[in-house]
C-alpha cells in the first residue's frame, strides 16, 4: 500500500475476510440442515450434531484467532504510540486518549501528531476524525 490515506488504509485479505467465512458460512447453512434431516430420518443425528458442532468450533476459532491478534496488536501500537509521544515531548500522552484514538494517530507524521493527539484529547475526537484531520499520512504497512 503505498501512498496510505483514509480511503485504503484499511487492510482487507480476501483469503480470510472472504472466502473462508463464506466457506464457513455455507458449511454452517449445510451442516444445520442436515441435523434437521436426520432428525427427520431418525437416524444420523450423533454425525449431524457433530457436524455442526465442529462447524460452530471453526467459526469461533475463525473470530476468535483474529480478535486476539488484533488486540495485540492494539496494545504494541498503544505502547508505540505512549513511546513516541514521549520522545517528541518529552512527557506522557493525556490521558484521556483512548486506545482507538491513540491507533488512529499512529497515522500522523511527526510534524503534526502532537498538536493533532492535543487536539483529540481536548475535543474528545473520534477515531474516524482523527484520521480525517491527518494531512500527511504515515503509512502502517504492519497491521494484519
Amino acid at each position: 500500500m503505498s501512498n496510505q490515506n483514509l480511503k485504503n488504509h484499511a487492510r482487507i485479505v480476501p483469503g480470510y475476510h472472504y472466502l473462508l467465512f463464506l466457506i464457513l458460512f455455507v458449511c454452517l447453512v449445510i451442516s444445520t440442515w442436515n441435523i434437521f434431516r436426520a432428525c427427520n430420518h431418525q437416524s444420523g443425528r450423533l454425525v449431524a450434531v457433530a457436524i455442526f458442532g465442529l462447524t460452530i468450533s471453526a467459526l469461533l476459532l475463525a473470530w476468535y484467532t483474529r480478535s486476539f491478534a488484533l488486540a495485540a496488536q492494539d496494545r504494541a501500537i498503544r505502547a508505540e504510540e505512549k513511546f513516541r509521544h514521549f520522545v517528541l515531548t518529552g512527557k506522557l500522552p493525556d490521558s484521556r486518549l483512548t486506545l482507538k484514538q491513540l491507533i488512529a494517530l499512529r497515522f500522523a507524521e511527526d510534524a503534526e501528531f502532537i498538536l493533532l493527539a492535543q487536539k483529540a484529547a481536548d475535543n474528545n475526537m473520534s477515531p474516524v476524525d482523527i484520521k480525517k484531520a491527518i494531512i500527511n499520512w504515515k503509512s502502517d504497512e504492519h497491521r494484519v
